[in-house]
C-alpha cells in the first residue's frame, strides 16, 4: 500500500512516503517530462466495496483509522499532496498497480473504491479520481494524487494545495466488504454506456482465453450500463488465476462478484 505521509515541498518533489515506512520525510520524484501521456479523469461506475482495501479499523505508526462506512454526501475542505516515481508499479491499498500518470487517489477513510471530484481552491480547477489507497498519514493532508491529478490541477510544482473533495455518489453501488471471498464467483471487468463496446469487449475476452463472458444492463444514476462479467468460476483458485491473467494482460483489476 502506498498512500502518503508526509514532504518537505521543493521544486518538483512530492509528498510520499510508503504508508508501511517509519513516519520521516522522504523525497519522491517526478517523472520525465517526456513520459506523459494525455490527461483523462476517472470515468464513475458502480464498482462494488470489497473487503480488499477496506479493513476497518486499520493501523499505520501506531495510529488507528476508520474507514467510513459510506462516502455518500462526503464534502471536506483540506490539502493535497502527490506521489510519483517511487511507487510506480507499486501495489496499492486494494491490489490494484500504481500508475504515476492514473486518475487516482489516496484517502485515509473513504470507501475503496470512491469516485471523488477534486478542486484546487487557488485556481478552480477540478478533475475526477478513483481513490484506491490509503493515505496521507501527515496529520496536516487531506488526500493524496497521483503526480498527473497534480499536474492537471497546477499544483505539482508546489508540492501541496488547498483542495476541496467532494465524493461522486452513484447509484447501484453494492457493498460487499462483509461477504467471505469463497463465495465469489465471477469477475467483473467494468461497467459502460455503449453497449456495443461492452459486447466488443466480452468477445475479445472469451476469445483469447475461452472464459465464459455475460453482459447485462443496469440502470444507475439515471442512465443505463452494460456490466462485462467474466465467469462462473468453479472455485477461488481458477477465479484468482483469471484475475491474475486479466491484470497481466492490462484491463483495470476485475472486481470478485458473487
Amino acid at each position: 500500500m502506498i498512500g502518503a505521509m508526509c514532504c518537505a515541498s521543493v521544486a518538483l518533489t512530492a509528498c510520499s512516503t510508503h504508508r508501511d515506512a517509519a513516519p520521516t520525510e522522504q523525497a519522491d520524484f517526478a517523472p520525465s517530462p517526456s513520459d506523459r501521456v494525455p490527461w483523462q479523469d476517472a470515468i464513475p461506475q458502480p464498482d462494488p466495496l470489497l473487503a480488499q482495501g477496506n479493513r476497518s479499523p486499520y493501523e499505520v505508526n501506531g495510529a488507528l483509522y476508520t474507514v467510513r462506512g459510506s462516502a455518500r454526501g462526503y464534502r471536506e475542505r483540506g490539502i493535497a499532496s502527490w506521489y510519483g516515481m517511487k511507487f510506480q508499479g507499486r501495489p496499492t491499498a486494494n491490489g490494484e498497480t500504481f500508475d504515476v500518470y492514473g486518475a487516482t487517489a489516496a484517502h485515509r477513510s473513504l470507501p475503496i473504491p470512491t469516485y471523488v471530484r477534486v478542486t484546487n481552491l487557488g485556481n478552480d480547477r477540478t478533475v475526477v479520481l478513483r481513490v484506491n489507497d490509503r493515505g496521507p498519514f501527515h496529520p496536516d493532508r487531506l488526500i493524496d494524487l497521483s503526480y498527473g491529478a497534480a499536474l492537471q490541477l497546477g499544483f505539482a510544482e508546489q508540492g501541496t494545495a488547498t483542495v476541496l473533495v467532494e465524493s461522486v455518489d452513484l447509484a447501484g453501488v453494492d457493498d460487499r466488504r462483509e461477504l467471505e471471498a469463497a463465495t465469489y464467483r465471477y469477475l467483473q471487468l467494468g461497467a459502460y454506456t455503449s453497449e456495443t463496446a461492452a459486447g466488443e469487449l466480452g468477445s475479445k475476452i472469451s476469445s483469447t482465453w475461452a472464459y465464459p463472458v455475460s453482459v447485462s444492463a443496469v440502470d444507475s444514476g439515471g442512465r443505463r450500463l452494460h456490466r462485462v462479467r467474466v465467469g462462473p468460476f468453479s472455485n477461488m483458485q481458477a477465479l484468482e488465476q483469471a484475475r491474475a491473467v486479466l491484470i497481466e494482460a492490462g484491463y483495470p483489476a476485475p472486481q470478485p462478484l458473487p
